[in-house]
């Protein structure tokens, strides 16, 4: 009952030159011929949900952390044209109760990221449209069926974004963008299940799609970028968990979460960032707090 998988496209950031970084809902490129690999560190807790509407604590519990380890590439074809992957290692654990821990690879991402438009420079700044298409397998080995401690949906998705940028002549941006997500069938290892009122006689669940719109905005100049991020989920179907149940991998999972960081340029093309996140509302979720560290190398070919 986390937020959706952490191995999902919002951790695709790449540092793309010695001026910035890039991350698929943003209005920055890679330059063409840059190559980028790093690493990012993300620590994921809660100790309050929502079931449903009704938000809680869980003794059985306590505190639930995620952790992840996330593995990010990424390649500048042209000007225009970037690809980006990355496949994280997840580990996660409950403070209380009885519930085993679970750890292993989640899911390979790979995005595609296309400028399709950019205006000259004006006298107030420059606007620039993107479209992003992601795609997501799972790699590793584990169960969709131990919700909250399941480090993922065991699911395949496709996704579709647009971006719209402006980046003004002095220091400061603001960016809006929205994805649909399409989410494959889910198989579990059990021939039954019972969900949202009604029983189904199979091991195959169908998940909800998803739809996502980010806001953001900030500081861009020169070796910074100090970006302040609203992230709205809505999932589009999927029942909510049942009065004390086990959440399941096709819950609604909805939510509203705030988010900054910086991004700053070190010297022989090293990018570092730091961020961090809350939930600040949300249905079938954790209100996590989220914080994320990494480092990212460009090489210009």
């Amino acid at each position: 009952m986390l937020l959706r998988t952490i191995g999902t496209v919002a951790v695709l950031a790449l540092g793309a030159s010695s001026a910035a970084a890039q991350t698929i809902d943003d209005g920055l490129m890679m330059p063409r011929g840059t190559l980028s690999a790093g690493v990012l560190y993300t620590h994921d807790s809660w100790d309050q949900y929502w079931e449903g509407t009704l938000k809680r604590k869980n003794g059985n519990i306590g505190t639930l952390t995620q952790q992840s380890l996330t593995w990010i590439g990424g390649y500048g074809v042209t000007d225009r044209l970037s690809l980006m992957a990355a496949v994280p290692y997840v580990w996660t654990h409950a403070s209380q109760g009885v519930l085993h821990d679970l750890s292993g690879i989640q899911d390979l991402t790979f995005a595609a990221k296309y400028r399709l438009l950019a205006t000259a420079p004006a006298k107030h700044g420059t606007f620039s449209a993107f479209a992003v298409g992601t795609a997501a397998l799972p790699v590793g080995d584990y169960t969709p069926d131990f919700f909250p401690l399941s480090i993922g949906t065991g699911g395949g998705r496709a996704s579709g974004r647009l971006t719209l940028s402006f980046q003004s002549t002095s220091a400061w941006f603001v960016n809006a963008s929205s994805a649909y997500t399409w989410c494959s069938n889910v198989r579990l290892n059990r021939n039954a299940y019972y969900t949202d009122g009604q029983l189904y006689l199979t091991n195959e669940v169908a998940m909800p799609n998803v739809l996502e719109h980010t806001v953001s905005a900030g500081v861009n100049r020169g070796r910074w970028r100090i970006p302040l991020s609203l992230v709205q989920q809505r999932t589009l179907g999927g029942g909510d968990i049942r009065r004390q149940d086990m959440p399941f991998v096709s819950n609604r999972m909805d939510f509203t979460k705030l988010g900054s960081g910086v991004m700053y340029a070190l010297a022989k093309n090293l990018s570092i960032q730091v961020s961090a996140a809350h939930v600040l509302s949300g249905r079938n979720v954790g209100q996590s707090t989220i914080f994320t560290s990494g480092l990212v190398y460009a090489h210009h070919l």
